[in-house]
């Protein structure tokens, strides 16, 4: 059981070390931090930390730097999380209130947080397989090819051209077969309107000549591809570069490296760490073992809308990061980012 001045202690080491990047002595700790005891009382109370493995002596002679189970300590017991400032919260709102369409917001978050964290930012993409259709277009830009532009209700807009096997296709036609798309898909979630369009292609056959079949084939094929590709997890990330600092991951740095080349790792392990019900979580050091980032440390949360599987975001670095400027940081575009796309599902 760690005494009460002893976790003062821990957090103070936590803080000089993420602040200067050098072990941490007790003199530097009676001098930066008001205890009210001696250096010798906090010599103590770090003999005590170091028995319970939360501090470690990386030299002889030297101070102390915490572990990773002194760094989860930490954060377990941050008594509150650093807001941030006004200015900050005012230019997460008006960068992110500029953003154009899914993408562009996708984009902004991650460079926004890899701003304010110096981390690598990812957000995963809004979970699209139960986004609403709001609109299915079919435009005539000439006799063998026709626009197919789709409209979900998350600001997502889909364009791709449809090169028919016949010519001649008139406005009356495509009309007609734009109504029938739109009966089927608009107004259901991506996933039934998947195979909404797969059973009216079905259906189209049985009623149309052979060769319009083909013809048919053709739009409803695009049309379907389109919804498909926005039933895929996808991820956004940015400030790669904030991981090139020298010695931050001893010699992980090129598994650090794959793991955001490959998204799969990402995807699965912010899955499972925002499982645990908080708002934001962290997971550090060797808690990541089995992702093979046993050197890094990951804040993340949910965010996204009512009756939904909810999306992630959130950043990864070093061990040594600010969590509680972080946390904050996270939670702060978290909270804002939902907000935004509900205001966009009600536009």
């Amino acid at each position: 059981m760690v005494s009460e001045r002893s976790l003062a202690v821990l957090h103070a080491i936590v803080s000089d070390y993420v602040s200067s990047n050098e072990p941490v002595g007790s003199k530097a700790i009676v001098d930066r931090h008001s205890f009210g005891v001696s250096a010798a009382t906090i010599r103590n109370d770090m003999a005590l930390l170091e028995e319970d493995e939360l501090i470690a002596q990386p030299h002889t002679s030297s101070g102390r730097v915490p572990t990773d189970k002194g760094y989860r300590l930490y954060v377990d017991t941050l008594a509150k999380i650093r807001p941030l400032t006004s200015a900050q919260r005012s230019a997460i709102e008006r960068f992110l209130g500029e953003s154009a369409g899914l993408d562009d917001v996708m984009a902004r978050t991650v460079r926004l947080l890899a701003q304010l964290t110096n981390q690598v930012a990812v957000a995963q993409y809004p979970s699209l397989r139960r986004t609403v259709v709001r609109h299915i277009d079919l435009v005539a830009v000439g006799e063998d090819r026709v626009l197919c532009v789709l409209i979900l209700g998350s600001g997502v807009v889909e364009q791709q051209v449809a090169w028919l096997p016949a010519s001649r296709v008139t406005e009356a036609w495509v009309h007609g077969l734009r109504e029938r798309i739109a009966d089927a898909a608009v107004g259901a979630d991506v996933e039934t309107a998947v195979a909404a369009v797969a059973d009216l292609e079905e259906r189209m056959r049985t009623v149309v000549r052979a060769d319009e079949a083909d013809v048919v084939g053709s739009v409803l094929e695009v049309v379907r591809r389109q919804l498909q590709a926005n039933r895929s997890d996808r991820i956004a990330v940015a400030g790669a570069a904030n991981i090139s600092r020298p010695g931050e991951f001893g010699g992980a740095l090129p598994l650090v490296l794959e793991a955001i080349e490959e998204q799969v790792t990402l995807l699965r392990l912010f899955d499972e760490l925002v499982q645990d019900g908080r708002d934001v979580a962290a997971s550090i050091g060797r808690e990541n073992e089995v992702y093979g980032l046993a050197e890094t440390s990951v804040i993340a949360s949910n965010y996204e809308d009512e009756g939904t599987p909810v999306s992630k975001l959130g950043v990864l670095g070093p061990l040594r990061m600010d969590y509680a400027g972080n946390i904050a940081a996270v939670r702060a575009v978290a909270r804002y980012l939902n907000r935004l796309l509900g205001e966009d599902r009600q536009a």
